[in-house]
């Protein structure tokens, strides 16, 4: 059994040497870009069904997803339609702060079950926020009862969506890079 001493001391090494592992710079080659690839196709797909299409195992399929995931250069997820589940209203909301940090702000706004996304962005406005509603009607409810009650809000500017041209949920692009 280790004293405090003893593992306070393995625990800070075990801890350097994860760090070492974490900030290594991974490289991708085609096999991983064709596994992406398939993932991104059919993200329900298993090991065996990628490892036919690409001739490979499903030994060696299982052990570079789970490389890349413990990387934290890939995560597999699901993805759902906003009008799937009946969110019909989507709306960009460009807000300006001002007497409290933008963090902060966004931070609150990232919490109202009606935000699907905050950002901290540059520009005339500090946050740029995706919202989803069922209906129009819950808007002002949106606007007045909750957002306007955060405190540091300046302005909002919102936008709404007529139509998505593009929503692409494979975000990340992992081309190498000159």
């Amino acid at each position: 059994m280790l004293d405090a001493g003893a593992w306070a001391q393995h625990s800070a090494r075990e801890a350097r040497g994860l760090l070492a592992i974490m900030n290594q710079k991974m490289t991708f080659d085609a096999t991983d870009r064709a596994i992406i690839d398939e993932l991104r196709r059919d993200g329900r797909a298993t090991n065996q069904q990628i490892a036919e299409s690409l001739g490979l195992t499903a030994t060696t399929v299982s052990s570079r997803i789970k490389r890349l995931e413990d990387a934290n250069q890939m995560r597999v997820v699901a993805v759902s339609d906003f009008s799937a589940h009946g969110f019909d209203f989507l709306m960009r909301l460009a807000i300006e702060v001002d007497g409290r940090k933008a963090s902060d702000v966004a931070g609150e706004l990232a919490e109202l079950p009606e935000v699907y996304a905050a950002h901290l962005v540059t520009g005339r406005y500090d946050i740029d926020v995706l919202v989803a509603m069922s209906d129009y009607r819950q808007l002002s409810q949106l606007l007045l009862d909750k957002i306007s009650r955060i405190r540091g809000i300046r302005s909002m500017n919102p936008s709404i969506v007529i139509d998505i041209i593009k929503y692409q949920f494979d975000v990340a692009p992992i081309e190498t890079r000159s």
